[in-house]
């Protein structure tokens, strides 16, 4: 049984997807199932094929990332997405948030970080460049929030939902609470219902939104 992290690229630079074969060529751990030059053609070849990861640029001819993953959502809501571009602005980083990926990796990543993300986002976490949080930190700390919208959370949510914006995966916060994966995967929907929230993404927005922590 092959156990390699499957990957499907989409960008519409070769260079850029020709760099991102060669990284993981004749790995052992990933496998690069296909690519696409746009969201329309990821869209038909990825309707023949399951993958693990897609990892996509915003710009792109004909349908871009954001059309393109709000439609793979709709069909797959439980795939996992990676935002891999050169673009860091507030705008872009919160709309594909808000649309549910769960990584954004900026393009001058090394192939350490990119790996690192793939690998969290493979294992329930989620993943984004030191740039991307910064920025959203920044954009957001910005908006008083209205404390009446806070929700009560728990101590225990309130952990978890720490170690999510602290980027741990699953099985991480599992061992650090000492708690089963399960219930870990049992808070997080609890969480998600509580805030409103649609995704993950949605937990770290509300979490800084709501400067629910010193240190985000």
């Amino acid at each position: 049984m092959d156990t390699r992290i499957s990957i499907f690229i989409v960008d519409d630079h070769p260079m850029i997807v020709d760099g991102l074969k060669g990284y993981f060529e004749n790995s052992d751990d990933y496998e690069i199932k296909g690519s696409a030059s746009n969201g329309l053609e990821a869209l038909e070849r990825l309707l023949s094929m399951e993958v693990d990861v897609i990892l996509t640029d915003i710009q792109m001819p004909h349908m871009d990332g954001m059309e393109l993953v709000k439609k793979i959502k709709l069909d797959r809501p439980e795939q996992k997405m990676i935002v891999l571009t050169m673009f860091n602005e507030a705008q872009y980083i919160k709309k594909m948030l808000q649309l549910g990926v769960v990584g954004y990796v900026l393009k001058n990543a090394s192939k350490a970080e990119l790996i690192q993300a793939i690998n969290f986002v493979q294992e329930g976490g989620q993943y984004y460049s030191p740039e991307v949080t910064q920025v959203i930190m920044n954009k957001l700390r910005g908006n008083q929030p209205a404390m009446s919208m806070v929700t009560e959370l728990t101590e225990r949510e309130k952990e978890i939902l720490y170690l999510i914006l602290k980027q741990r995966s699953n099985q991480e916060i599992g061992e650090e609470l000492f708690i089963s994966t399960r219930t870990v995967e049992a808070h997080k929907r609890n969480l998600l219902e509580k805030t409103g929230s649609k995704n993950i993404a949605g937990l770290v927005i509300y979490a800084i939104d709501n400067q629910l922590f010193e240190d985000f």
